[in-house]
């Protein structure tokens, strides 16, 4: 769509509710606007009015999005002048017709922020617009007319959509320079102008860039014609449109929603971070497009001129290499991973600089990259990419092209000196030339011609070994397969599961073929798919991949304990199937997915006060208690973590994912295994380090989720200025000082809790997570002690340091006294170790 036709048409969208529009979206010639009141336009999408950010008592004039349940500001009015009591008002100047935000000082009214226009003599009106722009518009009779469009606007005099914040919305028209940027909070309690901006940036090709300073953080290659270089998601992504027009004095860049009822925004956080995201109404929740920086690669210039960012490199290897034709200006900086420094040529360009190429040069193909930065490029129309090259070629200072539209091919973009912030991009990005001297590109040559002789010999010698391959290939599936299948026969033929066995094609067909739109996340094992049988209950089918570790064993060992479990505080289950490959479990479906959804994130947090979350430490304490006691059979969870506890309709805990639970004898204590298995954070240290298991190892894991769930806080996350790098060390350094409320975040608690009710959480949680397992009450005291307001015994310094030794540190983890008197414990080795 041409952009000419975009300026014709969203005028006329716009126009058509002005007719009809009520006061409620308008502020008018002798009207004000008191704090405690809004506007709110016409389609009820968004809201202006006063409000206070985060834990801020400080007043500001906003807009904000209507319908979600958080108020979440993307417009404010005066971020750098905050108002420090609630007698302010909003009004048009009654002197030059401009807006201003006046504050009574000693009944005298002063000026914090305004608008100055120039209106004539016709009236000025204020209103809200439904696409989130405020504007001023001049009055003509009974009615406004409105054009909102720069270069042919007659009735706006002033828009908020010229003026952002920290937040793009939709139908904005973003021309290039920091004029047209939007800046980053201070804090999220703060809205002054942060360090951060994010804009069209002019220089060379443009690009979108985002700053700290005056220090590039972040860019997004070129426009190529079809999207960004280095935007790959947001050109697979079809709810939105963009018309990017590029000429030699600007460049002008309209984004919009195909569908006009979506809710969508661009936002920079006070931490610099860039994302687009989508509201989804029926999950009530934001759906990220995209979000930058995610990882090293995404940094600006992390690997130094003429470096190559290789995110898909091998695990620990360093992702920077230099491009062809380069070598590390420094080695022994990239031998520390310190790539800034960049690459260098191997030799200097040669005298053919200037010709046609025919002194030998030529370029290197680089597939799926991201246009270096182009903020030194030039952009040439007319010629293809042979046409280009030759460009290049003739001038010295060429190091690199290409294409500036991979629509029509014509087109391209030259790149000068070093290239700067060049990365791979798999599946996407698009092809780069690189300059090569004569000497480079025949030893590219000679290397592409060994590798694809290589290729040659290697299927010649597995070609000699196919016919024996393909027989002992044949035996050895056929072997396995009958194995499985008399596994899975003595799966359905357990006696002790009454689990019904579910037909492979309803749980298809509930589940809708396994439909990405149905899937609810991933478990320990492989991922949960939201279903509907035919009767219309609703399940949840967890479906374990042909990678997973879980095998037969696990699966089997799941089916036959939950089967066996009746608890209002367990995840009930079904049945199961089994066809070919696929292992699936079918429980109860429970609508508010798991509990570290909630806890870790600071907006849905908000619907978890204290009351709600106490009350889900309770029934997590009984349904363990039901676990290690209550139930007719004795099991250890060996799992128990945020995500493992599913919330349902009312928000009450069920413990689910049994696939490592353990059945113990009635008078046994303890067990070893030479296979640890679990999650790091949440395995007792005589787990992790001896193979040590028992009730008091779910109990260990109960501390820490309660601590997790007191907090808000991940039990692997660091902290800076403690004594230990994890929350219990944290935690137990907060308790020492007497501090330990200095934990909660008070903003998720809601407007009032009980400290003596959380601090004896806190208390119970560092109780279960002492080093020594003797230490540690039951859980039939951990449940005692939750409903009761008994004195608790002062806990032990936690299992936070996993260097002791257990035989000689704690007695009471022996099973057995030598003569001497010292006590010994049976040592096993533990040849696995496998985390969750």
């Amino acid at each position: 769509m041409e952009l000419q036709t975009i300026f014709v048409l969203l005028p006329l969208i716009i126009f058509l509710p002005f007719c009809c529009s009520s006061s409620t979206d308008t502020i008018r010639f002798n009207e004000s606007l008191a704090d405690g009141q809004v506007l709110i336009s016409s389609g009820k999408k968004y809201t202006l009015g006063f409000f206070s950010p985060g834990k801020s008592t400080n007043r500001y004039v906003g807009i904000w999005f209507t319908k979600l349940p958080t108020q979440e500001v993307v417009w404010v009015a005066n971020r750098d002048d905050p108002i420090n009591d609630t007698s302010s008002s909003l009004s048009i100047d009654p002197r030059g017709g401009g807006l201003v935000l006046n504050q009574r000082i000693n009944g005298t009214a002063a000026t914090l922020w305004s608008i100055n226009v120039s209106t004539g003599e016709n009236p000025v009106v204020a209103r809200l617009l439904d696409e989130g722009n405020f504007v001023l518009l001049r009055q003509d009779g009974d009615r406004e007319t409105v054009v909102l469009w720069e270069g042919v606007q007659e009735a706006v005099l002033w828009q908020s959509f010229a003026n952002p914040t920290d937040s793009y919305l939709p139908y904005t028209v973003r021309k290039t320079g920091p004029d047209y940027a939007i800046r980053s909070w201070k804090s999220p309690d703060d809205p002054a102008t942060g360090d951060w901006s994010y804009f069209l940036d002019p220089s060379g090709s443009p690009q979108l860039t985002v700053y700290r300073g005056r220090t590039k953080q972040w860019r997004s290659g070129p426009w190529n014609g079809i999207g960004w270089s280095g935007i790959p998601d947001l050109a697979r992504v079809s709810v939105f449109f963009f018309t990017v027009e590029i000429d030699e004095n600007d460049t002008t860049i309209i984004w919009g929603l195909r569908d006009p009822a979506m809710i969508s925004r661009v936002y920079l956080d006070p931490a610099g971070t860039l994302s687009r995201g989508v509201w989804l109404d029926e999950e009530g929740r934001w759906d990220e497009v995209f979000r930058y920086p995610t990882e090293f690669c995404d940094v600006f210039g992390n690997c130094g001129p003429n470096g190559l960012c290789d995110p898909y490199r091998a695990v620990g290897e360093f992702p920077c290499i230099c491009l062809p034709g380069f070598e590390p200006r420094s080695p022994i900086d990239w031998s520390l991973r310190n790539a800034l420094g960049g690459c260098v040529r191997k030799r200097a360009r040669n005298l053919s600089c200037g010709g046609d190429g025919g002194g030998g040069d030529g370029f290197v193909k680089l597939k799926n990259a991201k246009v270096p930065d182009t903020t030194t490029a030039v952009r040439i129309a007319g010629v293809d990419l042979s046409g280009c090259a030759g460009e290049c070629l003739r001038n010295c200072s060429c190091t690199a092209y290409a294409s500036s539209n991979l629509t029509s091919g014509i087109g391209c973009i030259l790149l000068f000196g070093d290239l700067v912030d060049t990365r791979l991009i798999k599946g996407a990005g698009q092809d780069l030339y690189v300059l090569a001297d004569a000497i480079e590109l025949a030893e590219y040559r000679k290397r592409l011609r060994g590798y694809e002789e290589k290729k040659k010999k290697m299927l010649a010698i597995g070609l000699t070994f196919v016919g024996a391959a393909i027989i002992l290939g044949v035996s050895a599936v056929y072997y396995c397969l009958l194995k499985r299948k008399r596994k899975e026969e003595n799966l359905y033929e357990d006696k002790d599961s009454s689990v019904p066995i579910f037909d492979v094609l309803d749980i298809f067909a509930a589940t809708e073929n396994f439909s990405d739109a149905n899937k609810l996340g991933q478990g320990g094992f492989g991922l949960v798919y939201k279903g509907t049988l035919s009767s219309g209950q609703e399940i949840a089918v967890k479906r374990l991949s042909q990678t997973s570790r879980q095998g037969i064993r696990e699966f089997k060992n799941e089916v036959r304990l939950v089967s066996k479990l009746q608890h209002k505080n367990l995840a009930r289950i079904f049945g199961c199937c089994i066809h070919g490959e696929d292992k699936m479990l079918v429980y109860e479906y429970l609508p508010n997915r798991s509990l570290d959804f909630f806890i870790f994130d600071k907006t849905k947090g908000l619907l978890l006060g204290w009351m709600r979350r106490f009350e889900i430490i309770i029934g997590v304490a009984r349904g363990l208690l039901y676990l290690h006691q209550d139930s007719r059979l004795k099991i250890i969870h060996r799992d128990l973590k945020a995500s493992n506890v599913l919330l349902d309709a009312t928000m009450n805990p069920k413990i689910s994912d049994f696939g490592l639970a353990k059945l113990f004898g009635e008078d046994q204590i303890e067990a070893n295994t030479d296979r640890v298995v679990g999650t790091y954070g949440y395995m007792s240290p005589e787990y992790a380090m001896e193979g040590l298991y028992s009730t008091k190892s779910d109990v260990f894991s109960f501390g820490v989720l309660t601590l997790e769930i007191v907090s808000s806080t991940r039990s692997n996350q660091c902290y800076q200025g403690s004594s230990s790098s994890s929350l219990i060390g944290h935690v137990w350094d907060l308790w020492s000082e007497g501090r330990a409320l200095d934990m909660v975040d008070s903003s998720t608690m809601g407007e009032s809790f009980s400290t003596e009710q959380v601090m004896r959480c806190i208390q119970i949680g560092l109780l279960c997570v002492q080093e020594f397992p003797t230490d540690r009450p039951a859980m039939s005291d951990v449940v005692f002690m939750l409903g009761n307001a008994t004195t608790l015994p002062s806990p032990k310094k936690p299992a936070f340091v996993l260097n002791k030794k257990y035989d000689d540190a704690d007695p009471a983890t022996s099973s057995a006294t030598g003569s001497s008197g010292v006590p010994s414990v049976n040592r096993v080795s533990i040849t696995t170790l496998v985390a969750r």
